[in-house]
């Protein structure tokens, strides 16, 4: 049960002080789950961010029910998104019972402009130490660089294409490389 709590508490504390979203929340979860509670490795947590990424639902939550199954099974995967979901709703429900006009009161629109900057560094914090604890192979690299100048270049020009086109054709690409040089393993084997 304390594992439970634990999960609950720690998801909690991840929802309750990121703003921004899920992207702004990797990087509190990458420090909470693999480097202070060791729940999951590095490699689980790149793993379920490309998965969270590409499956339905935020990112958070798809990441806070990973690491809970993988430390406590269904109730764990229960309690962690209990716990990243329920401060969002609780602050969401009590902004609008109370404030009709919550963004348009002068403190919390300047509080909103600071925090955009905060909820970008988080973010940009996530990317860097992915990058820098990512496998340093040439295929891996080239794929991230097209794929940055690519969404650089679709944000610059206001170009209409999805991040999601992009990366399937990143995926698709690191697939036929997969596929031959799975093949020219096997016809290099076949000559010996």
């Amino acid at each position: 049960m304390s594992i439970l709590m634990e999960l609950f508490f720690t998801f909690v504390k991840i929802g309750l002080f990121t703003f921004g979203g899920g992207y702004a929340m990797i990087s509190m979860i990458e420090n909470n789950c693999v480097e202070k509670k060791a729940w999951i490795t590095h490699d689980e947590m790149m793993d379920v961010t490309v998965i969270a990424e590409s499956t339905p639902g935020p990112i958070a939550i798809n990441c806070a029910t990973f690491t809970g199954y993988k430390k406590a099974g269904f109730l764990g995967a229960l309690a962690a998104t209990l716990g990243v979901v329920v401060p969002s709703f609780i602050v969401i429900f009590l902004i609008s019972m109370f404030l009709d006009n919550f963004l348009e009161i002068t403190i919390v629109a300047n509080a909103f402009k600071g925090i955009k900057v905060g909820v970008g560094l988080l973010i940009l914090d996530a990317a860097i130490t992915m990058i820098n604890k990512m496998q340093k192979k040439k295929l891996s690299r080239l794929i991230m660089i097209c794929s940055c100048v690519t969404m650089l270049c679709i944000n610059a020009f206001a170009w209409n294409f999805s991040s999601i086109s992009l990366m399937i054709i990143a995926a698709i690409i690191s697939l036929l490389v997969f596929v031959l040089r799975g093949t020219q393993e096997q016809k290099g084997g076949a000559k010996k």
